[in-house]
Parts: structure tokens; sequence; C-alpha cells
């Protein structure tokens, strides 16, 4: 049964705490765009980012309490007020910087870690996170990809106020603070497909799950120049245990081909889980 995590609750303030101090204090102070629409309404008609934050956003909010469901709208509410709330705290907070390409490094690299957190403590902050969240849910598409697209547009839009230069290096923040968030919410706990071809494959397999504890999957393969059928043990292991699977393979077969692939997002025992 679903239920709110206090854990996620502490993490998603902390996280909007970093957002809005990033925001605050390299994207406002020199000149960069926010990267939402509260930072667009701010130069165009000068609202105040704390309370143009809280009132803009109350749409799409209800609009992922429906499709996202209560526990989302709970953590939703709160980064949406937490951000609010320490934008204003952190008003005064200000460094303007005379090299720009660094801001926005800055920028891109602070925000983009406040995000990260909020996201992987299954939070949001505004309607453009609910929009990258429902992507992810119904299309697969990566939390950080739409956040970048939909900046993109608005940057787009921010040209009314800002100059080419500006704009550029806004861009290289949103850019910056995707990648960042893409690393907060996978490269922490990444994990590696494996596919193992080799012709010991009960030795290999049954030592990867004594001193690996991971489960295996054989497949059925068939080699292409030499028509032979054989197994091949397909599993998931983490980054960690990468150089540990290696060595078990090399030490039970030291001809055996072994390759491995990125996994985005692995659900299931010994990794995440879905309450």
């Amino acid at each position: 049964m679903n239920r709110i995590k206090w854990i996620n609750i502490a993490a998603i303030i902390g996280g909007s705490a970093i957002i809005a101090f990033g925001i605050n204090y390299f994207n406002l102070a020199n000149g960069l765009a926010e990267g939402g629409i509260t930072g667009l309404l701010k130069y165009v008609l000068g609202w105040n980012p704390a309370w143009t934050n809280l009132l803009i956003n109350i749409p799409l909010i209800l609009i992922g309490w429906k499709m996202l469901g209560r526990i989302s709208f709970i953590y939703t509410v709160v980064g949406m007020l937490s951000v609010s709330l320490f934008l204003w705290l952190f008003e005064s907070f200000s460094m303007p910087m005379p090299d720009p390409l660094l801001a926005s490094l800055y920028a891109g690299g602070i925000v983009g870690l406040g995000f990260g957190i909020v996201f992987r403590f299954e939070g949001m902050t505004e309607g453009t996170d609910i929009i990258a969240r429902l992507m992810q849910k119904h299309y697969g598409i990566g939390i950080a990809k739409t956040i970048l697209a939909l900046d993109f547009v608005i940057l787009l839009l921010s040209l009314i106020y800002l100059d080419l230069t500006r704009a550029m290096y806004t861009l290289v923040a949103i850019i910056v603070g995707a990648r960042v968030i893409d690393f907060v919410l996978e490269g922490a706990s990444g994990a590696r497909a494996a596919f193992i071809i080799t012709v010991k494959p009960d030795l290999i397999a049954n030592t990867i799950m004594t001193e690996l504890n991971r489960g295996i999957t054989f497949l059925e393969g068939r080699g292409g120049y030499t028509g032979k059928h054989s197994e091949v043990i397909y599993c998931i292991v983490s980054r960690k245990e990468i150089i540990k699977l290696k060595t078990i393979v090399h030490r039970a077969d030291s001809s055996a081909f072994v390759t491995f692939s990125d996994v985005r997002e692995v659900v299931g025992k010994g990794f995440a889980t879905h309450d």
C-alpha cells in the first residue's frame, strides 16, 4: 500500500532549498533565464518568483493529482511550497560573476542537483516537472530529456528580453542541469546488463548467484559461424559489481565473451522496488 515516506519529504525540502538557492545566487544574479516560467515572468513583468511559482502551477498540480495519484500530489505540494518559501528566504542571496560561462556552469550544476534530488525522491516542484513525470509514466521518456525540451522552448520565449549571448549561456546552464539530473537519478545507482557467452554456463551462473547474490536467466543462442547451440547468461548487476563479475567469468572460463550495456531503470529484488 502506498504511503507517505518522511525521508522523501525531507529530501524534497532539501532539494527545493538547493534549487531556490541556485536560482537566486547564480541564475537571476547573472541575468540567466531561470529555466522555467517563473524566471520568464520575473524578467518580463517583474513578478516575484516566489509567488509566481506558487500561483501559476496550481492548475497543472491539480492535473497531476488526477493522473499521478494522491501520494505524488502531496509530494508535489511539498516541493512547490518549499521552492516558493526558499525563493523568498534566499531572495537577497546574489553572486554576480565576471565570467558568464562559469556562472552558467555553476547555475546548471546547483539547480540540476536540486531537481535531481527532488525527482529521485518522487517529488516535483512546478508544472514542467509534472509534464516530465507524465511523459515518463506514459511514454517512457526520461525526465531530464523532457525538462531539457521544455526549458529550451521557454528559452526561445525568453529571447524577448535576453540577448543572444545570455541566451547561449542560459542554454549551457540548461544542458548542464539536465546532465546533473540524469546523474543523480541514474548515475549513483546505475546498473548494467551483462551478456555472457561461455562453454561453462552452469559454473559461471552458480558462482554469480552465490558470490554476487544476483539472479540469472539463460537465453538460447546459436553461433553464426559454427551453428552450434549454446546458452547465454543474462544478468543485471550494479556498477560496483562489474569488476567482480568480470573476475568470476575469467576465473571460470578465460575464453568467455562478455558484453555490458547500460540499463536505464531496474525494478525488482536487489534494486528499486515499487511500493
